[in-house]
């Protein structure tokens, strides 16, 4: 099959390069002319482990390129992707489509021969029927079905989701197009993939629905955590404790300082907006949106009640991203978080092992730090936010002997009290009884 990805975003290459992977010979397509030429090099934009070697690989074996034209791919093609940005609009946090409907006219001047446009982008219900009324209009004669194939892809494991993925949705009533888009798959099937078929607009509320239902349930967690402290109970005992019952499940079960990225917070209030444009109230998903807001804000007060008053005090910070083994430094709790500690005076030292580049672009006003022990040297305490493994065997000796106060708040839980006790610090972490003191 000939593919054509409109997009070479976070999921237009993975997807791109993991569709080349199959055997597809896939053309990856953007505006962005440098981004393009840095692709063609060997230089990947994002940080996803594993990333950069299956493209090369694919480049190598010319199962995969890059172009800024769209014109020859999608005129080529068997099945043309459009993976552009949907940021949340500014003003009224809907999906800005922007980015997709433009596409959208591009794609309907180039194509030629039966071709399915499929949206991968993650877009609000309705948008598929725009898609194809605005390709219909820009080219009456356009032999074409357009569908929906919702991500599921997690940050930093995207690889391995995309080739083992729980459910694979496809979203259209056309024979033609789920025969194509099965073709596509085709691969999967080895593995035993889950192809689910569904009208359109369905699969494009399956993604808005799945996040917002795995942002409740951190939400959740995070405010059991809150009871637990105040109970005296361990909240980790207490989601494994609900996470063996099946209907529950385990995953996303782990308290924190709140969710972030690029999806959670994004695709919940689009889907609060979604439906408030249809009459309906989504009054849980609402409150999930308010509890962690405050729930990130919150993060700089523990801190405080840790350390004591923060002004003139040194706080070093580890891991900025919002979640291990990416880059991805959007609505990372870790901006609210260093916010709110320099509006109490504190000055601030951070280390992330890949994300600093981009934290730089949110967070200048503070000092960055090539290692952690770098980091902690004569600080009043450390924070953990973001669980890199590089965090979880520290040298807690050597982390003692360089801070000028041995307290840490340990966002994540990563480690255990009685072994922080043992080492002498002052330690907070989340929704645990019988906090260490020194």
């Amino acid at each position: 099959m000939r593919i054509a990805m409109i997009g070479t975003g976070y999921v237009g290459l993975v997807s791109g390069a993991c569709f080349a992977d199959f055997g597809h010979h896939v053309t990856c397509v953007d505006k962005d002319a440098g981004k393009i030429e840095a692709l063609r090099r060997g230089e990947i934009p994002i940080f996803e482990p594993g990333l950069d070697a299956l493209v090369a690989s694919n480049v190598k074996a010319r199962r995969l390129d890059f172009t800024t034209d769209l014109t020859g791919p999608v005129a080529d093609a068997d099945a043309v992707f459009i993976a552009v940005g949907t940021p949340s609009r500014r003003g009224d946090g809907h999906a800005d489509l922007t980015y997709v409907y433009s596409a959208a006219r591009e794609i309907a001047a180039a194509l030629s021969g039966f071709t399915v446009v499929v949206t991968k982008s993650t877009v609000p219900v309705g948008t598929g029927d725009e898609v194809e009324r605005l390709i219909r209009e820009a080219n009456p004669s356009a032999d074409v079905v357009v569908a929906s194939n919702p991500e599921f892809l997690r940050e930093g494991a995207a690889i391995r989701d995309f080739k083992f993925p729980d459910r694979i949705v496809v979203g259209t009533d056309d024979e033609r197009g789920r025969k194509v888009l099965g073709e596509v798959y085709r691969p999967l099937s080895l593995n035993q993939a889950p192809l689910m078929y569904t009208a359109r607009r369905t699969a494009e509320l399956i993604k808005y629905a799945a996040n917002a239902f795995l942002a409740t349930k951190i939400t959740f967690i995070n405010e059991i955590a809150d009871l637990s402290e105040k109970v005296g109970a361990d909240v980790q005992q207490v989601a494994r404790g609900i996470g063996l019952d099946n209907r529950i499940g385990s995953k996303f079960l782990h308290a924190g300082p709140g969710f972030g990225g690029s999806c959670f917070p994004k695709d919940t209030r689009a889907l609060v907006k979604i439906a408030q444009d249809h009459d309906v109230q989504l009054r849980i998903v609402e409150a999930v949106l308010g509890v962690n807001d405050n729930r990130k804000r919150a993060m700089a007060r523990k801190v405080s009640n840790a350390a004591g008053n923060l002004r003139g005090k040194t706080v070093a910070v580890l891991g900025l991203t919002f979640k291990p083994d990416t880059d991805d430094m959007r609505e990372a709790p870790s901006i609210p978080l260093v916010t709110g500690l320099l509006d109490m005076g504190a000055k601030v030292r951070a280390h992330d092992p890949v994300g600093m580049e981009q934290a730089k672009k949110e967070l200048p006003d503070i000092e960055y730090c090539d290692d952690p022990y770098e980091c902690v040297k004569g600080a009043d305490a450390m924070v953990i936010v973001t669980e890199w493994v590089q965090f979880r065997a520290l040298d807690l000796d050597r982390i003692k002997g360089a801070m000028a106060q041995p307290v840490v708040v340990d966002l994540r839980n990563i480690y255990r009290a009685d072994d922080m006790a043992a080492h002498g610090f002052i330690y907070e972490s989340v929704g645990r009884r019988g906090e260490a003191r020194k």
